[in-house]
């Protein structure tokens, strides 16, 4: 805009010039044009019109509260409206300053200022022309308001388009802070379940085996001292998986590449010892690589069901047993305890029901089967409970697998 407004003004300085440099204005107006052009210069170099923060009031009284922008606008103004006086050929230089008005000045502001430097145009315009001419009189006023209603057309766009901007930013902090919190959320109930299936279950066995060697401390030391050394067992395993947590929160039974089908057995033997409850392992289909979160949410499982198995059911003997049928993998937990009605739970994944998987009336405990749905729902899965007063329970979590890639022939 400033190099429209500098070829502008040459161009009526040199006209000026060449039909009146005998005269004695041409000292003033070489002048005044070098200075206007300084001015402009100054003005165009500010970084921002009626962006640009009020000066603080000072002992300057009202000029100091006036943007620069401003008071440069006016002196550019002045010093054009003088120029015109002067020379009626610097009338078209007024095309840029209307831009610059728009710019720098509020509408309210700016529509009556280019208005009057419009009618100071048409002033000059008569004075070069000699006679009635409808284009000296009417272009003026067509030009200047094509210039207003463009610019101001481009403010609305360019306004709309910093609220569409900030509305978007503000949008993508807003779904941000949502994501972060979910997912802290969802972090929160996956530590939940992780230790209500691994040192809580630990605890409670402990309790239970420490309860029964003070019962039998006196009748029998050697027995109270198994219980013990067993505790103490739980314990470091308890240990090693608060450390697993720390680390990379994965059970401590699949570490070092151990898989699903080992760490179940070892769980089955260990169960075994300590709760002399004979707990059995079977293995059908052909084993295929399982992704570590399906292995340590079958793992938790067959824990937490066990763990209820020995707490609830009075059962004789449990069996874990662990199926590929190629598009799924299917544990079942099972035992042949006192059961319950299996219509005080639901099969649904969505179900939150009860947390004991046995016991005559699947006394409400806490996270149990919750706990388990939630994690087969997380992968895709269902989980099914089957029970019958006085006739065992089993539950079954099936997850869907990927299908093996087809190889080319």
């Amino acid at each position: 805009m400033y190099g429209a407004f500098l070829l502008l003004l040459v161009a009526s300085l040199t006209r000026f010039l060449l039909h009146h440099g005998e005269s004695g204005r041409a000292a003033w107006v070489v002048g005044l044009s070098a200075v206007l052009a300084l001015v402009q210069l100054a003005g165009t170099a500010l970084p921002g019109g009626r962006r640009q923060r009020p000066v603080r009031p000072g002992p300057a009284g009202w000029v100091a509260r006036v943007p620069l922008p401003v008071l440069l606008l006016v002196l550019v103004v002045g010093l054009w409206v003088v120029l015109v006086l002067l020379a009626p050929s610097f009338a078209w230089c007024a095309v840029p300053l209307v831009y610059t008005a728009l710019r720098t000045l509020p509408a309210r502001a700016a529509i009556p200022l280019v208005a009057a430097m419009t009618a100071l145009v048409v002033l000059a315009e008569r004075r070069l022309t000699a006679g009635f001419d409808p284009v000296a009189l009417l272009a003026p006023p067509a030009v200047a308001g094509l210039a207003t209603a463009v610019f101001l057309h481009m403010e609305r766009q360019a306004a709309r388009q910093r609220a569409l901007i900030a509305d978007l930013v503000r949008t993508r902090r807003e779904l941000a802070a949502t994501e972060r919190r979910e997912g802290t959320l969802a972090e929160r109930q996956r530590l939940a379940m992780e230790i209500h299936d691994t040192l809580a279950q630990g605890l409670s066995s402990q309790q239970m085996l420490l309860q029964a060697a003070d019962r039998t401390w006196d009748g029998d030391p050697r027995t109270a001292r198994t219980h013990v050394r067993t505790a103490a067992g739980i314990a470091a395993r308890n240990l090693a998986e608060a450390r697993r947590f720390v680390h990379d929160l994965a059970p401590a039974e699949l570490a070092g590449g151990a898989g699903l089908d080992q760490a179940l057995r070892a769980l089955a033997t260990r169960e075994s010892a300590e709760s002399g409850l004979p707990v059995h392992c079977h293995l059908d289909g052909t084993p295929v690589p399982l992704p570590a979160a399906v292995q340590s949410a079958l793992l938790r499982i067959a824990q937490g069901a066990l763990a209820n198995v020995r707490e609830h059911a009075h059962a004789r003997t449990a069996a874990l047993t662990l199926s590929y049928l190629g598009d799924q993998v299917v544990l079942d937990i099972s035992d042949d305890g006192t059961g319950f009605r299996s219509d005080l739970t639901a099969t649904g994944p969505a179900a939150t029901g009860t947390t004991g998987t046995t016991g005559a009336t699947a006394p409400d405990r806490g996270h149990g089967l919750p706990a388990m749905r939630a994690r087969v729902r997380q992968l895709g899965g269902t989980l099914t409970v089957e029970s019958t007063p006085g006739e065992g329970t089993a539950v079954s979590a099936a997850i869907p697998l990927d299908p093996p890639p087809v190889e080319d022939r």
